[in-house]
């Protein structure tokens, strides 16, 4: 599985960073994704980042 940002939605919030900080960087404007894809001993943290993502920029893709 793998964490994507749609970044014309992305707005550099950081709430994503304080809940996973190992996966994402914010900067000023956007996010960085440090690991895109990750394994289920983060999922929990993840998922919380994309449920607290204020402007809903993220989103987690099972392949």
């Amino acid at each position: 599985m793998r964490v994507v940002v749609d970044l014309d939605l992305c707005q550099g919030h950081g709430m994503c960073e304080m809940e996973a900080p190992d996966v994402f960087e914010a900067g000023r404007d956007s996010v960085s994704i440090l690991e895109p894809e990750f394994d289920e001993s983060r999922r929990a943290e993840v998922e919380a980042a994309v449920r607290y993502c204020p402007t809903q920029a993220l989103k987690i893709v099972e392949d």
